[in-house]
């Protein structure tokens, strides 16, 4: 409805003064307009008013339907990943309306909690570090009050997923079998899908001791370690992500759908150990127990193999080697089996016509019948121990 004032000949004074009232109710009509949540995300105040020259004042008509309330609050980050989502509008509500979307879209439900106010909740978690549209339809096609007042247009409310727990990526990772570590939660209740990426009381324990022993050093629960960087890039591997050993967004969403499915490491937990005391050799383990010993050559003292653990992070079945000798020369030799762990040096099978002391040029060989007995032993992510 518009007002239309005017100050006219022959106005009395006591309708001038009627005037005055409508003009400041008028004012006072515009400064109690509801919110709404524009495409920005922002929270804005719903209608607008100008005021022209003179004694003429012009008013447009306010949304009869508007948005009183979001949360999260529209720019929230470090939302947790169960949040669940309010909506409070200025009028009860139809009942046969369309409801808000998310992008990107998660399962979940949403429901009236009151004749004002709709609420979604998830059944699975929000992705860590991601973030969510929550898209609000509008206009005649939209939300609609009982009476029939609509949203003037489509909004949208934006807010960020706080970033993943490296201590529950590492109690996700040993449930489904990428740790030599298992985790035994506190509480025998399953839990929720949408507390799956939700840090759970419990404590680990180590599967096997007779790794535990070189192990141990390398690993601290909810801290970035080589026992975690080796787990991680084994997932990569089997999920077809990229095996940089880091728990980006993707890897979370690839986590939280096997924890939920209960897709577990289909391998068994692989570690390779090898010493440079002579006679030079190589234990392989599986689950705990060692299934090959094979005496092996490691890097000449002129190109040594660097001590210390490492991960497997390129593997081929079969390669020819090219690089320079220590005294300049050119080489191009045919090996098997190779499992690269540090720069150029990998485990791989090469012919000798002994095996036990340095020889090599960093790499450490093994008899070919060996390694290709070890090759299927040694995926990406392997742990590889080069001790003194």
């Amino acid at each position: 409805m518009t007002m239309r004032t005017s100050y006219g000949k022959g106005l009395s004074k006591s309708h001038r003064g009627a005037a005055s009232l409508l003009i400041v109710a008028g004012i006072a009509v515009v400064a109690a307009a509801a919110v709404v949540v524009g495409s920005s995300g922002k929270i804005n105040l719903a209608g607008a008013s100008s005021t022209g020259p003179g004694n003429h004042t012009k008013s447009t008509t306010l949304p009869a339907l508007s948005i009183t309330n979001v949360t999260p609050n529209p720019g929230a980050s470090n939302v947790a990943p169960n949040t669940g989502i309010t909506i409070t509008f200025s009028a009860p509500l139809q009942t046969n309306i369309p409801v808000p979307s998310l992008s990107p879209s998660i399962p979940g439900q949403w429901s009236r909690i009151s004749p004002n106010t709709l609420t979604f909740q998830p059944s699975a978690s929000f992705l860590p570090s991601s973030s969510e549209t929550v898209n609000i339809p509008g206009g005649s096609s939209g939300i609609k009050s009982t009476t029939g007042e609509t949203l003037p247009s489509s909004s949208s409310v934006v807010f960020n997923i706080a970033p993943g727990s490296l201590l529950r990526a590492q109690q996700i990772l040993a449930q489904l079998g990428y740790l030599p570590l298992a985790f035994n939660p506190s509480s025998s209740t399953p839990v929720a899908p949408q507390n799956e990426a939700i840090v759970q009381p419990g404590t680990f324990s180590w599967k096997w001791s007779s790794m535990q022993q070189y192990l141990q050093s390398m690993w601290t629960p909810g801290q970035p370690n080589l026992v975690t960087k080796g787990a991680v890039m084994a997932f990569e591997d089997q999920h077809d992500l990229t095996t940089d050993g880091i728990v980006g967004p993707q890897v979370w969403k690839a986590l939280l759908t096997a924890v939920t499915k209960g897709q577990t490491d289909p391998k068994p937990y692989d570690y390779v150990y090898v010493t440079k005391h002579l006679p030079e050799t190589m234990d392989l383990y599986s689950n705990g127990q060692v299934i090959i010993t094979t005496p092996i050559n490691t890097g000449i003292p002129q190109s040594p193999t660097p001590n210390g653990t490492f991960t497997v992070y390129l593997r081929y079945p079969f390669q020819i080697m090219r690089g320079t000798n220590p005294n300049g020369t050119h080489y191009a030799d045919p090996v098997h089996w190779i499992s690269y762990f540090y720069q150029s040096d990998a485990l791989h099978g090469f012919y000798r016509a002994s095996y036990g002391w340095p020889q090599s040029l960093g790499c450490v060989e093994q008899p070919i019948p060996v390694a290709q007995k070890v090759y299927p032993y040694t995926p990406i992510g392997t742990l590889v121990t080069i001790a003194p």
